[in-house]
Parts: structure tokens; C-alpha cells; sequence
């Protein structure tokens, strides 16, 4: 089986549109996810530890001198991109038990011997 036919049956079979469709989905999952963070999740939890924004939480490893920028080490960026993923991974979790459990509610039920 040559390469082009072995791609024009997996073009034709949908596994490469159901792959697109879940890349672009993802994409907009993410933008979703991300703006919940930063704009519902991020300023209540930064009220609560004192009025602090996360994305400016940083340790400054050497000060700005002669016009050059200050080096940081930004880990409030890294503390909502965490968040960000642990939503990510919640919401996932949740998708998938919810289809499994639609999956094992569709099974016929066999009578036990």
C-alpha cells in the first residue's frame, strides 16, 4: 500500500477531521480557561493574600542599571498558568467520566447466566 492511499484512507475514514476539530476546540478551550483565571478566579484569591496580582509576583535576580531591564524570575506568571492547567485537567476529567458514563449507560445489559 503505497503512502498516498494509506493517507487518502485515513483522510477519508474522519480521523483527521475529528483530530482538527479537537485541535480548534482545545484552542478556544484554552482561551476560555485562561481568561476564567486571570478574570474570576485570580483577583479573589489575590484579595484574600492581601490585594497582591499574581502576574506581578516576581524575584528581581539583578536591578535594572545603564538601560537595561531589571532581571526577574516571574512566578505569579507561573502560578496562574498552574491554575490554568488544573481547570484544564478538572474539566477534562469530568468530560471524559461523564462520556464513560454515558458509554456504560448505552450498553444492552446481558442477563448473568
Amino acid at each position: 500500500m503505497s503512502i498516498a492511499s494509506e493517507f487518502r484512507e485515513f483522510a477519508i475514514k474522519g480521523n483527521m477531521v475529528d483530530m482538527a476539530v479537537g485541535i480548534i476546540i482545545g484552542g478556544a478551550f484554552g482561551k476560555v480557561v485562561t481568561s476564567f483565571v486571570n478574570d474570576i478566579i485570580m483577583p479573589p484569591l489575590g484579595l484574600l493574600v492581601g490585594g497582591v496580582h499574581f502576574s506581578e509576583l516576581s524575584i528581581v535576580l539583578k536591578a535594572a542599571a545603564h538601560g537595561a531591564p531589571a532581571v526577574k524570575l516571574n512566578y505569579g506568571n507561573w502560578i496562574q498558568a498552574l491554575m490554568d492547567f488544573l481547570l484544564v485537567a478538572v474539566a477534562v476529567f469530568l468530560m471524559v467520566k461523564s462520556l464513560n458514563a454515558l458509554r456504560r449507560s448505552a450498553e444492552p445489559l446481558v442477563p448473568k447466566p
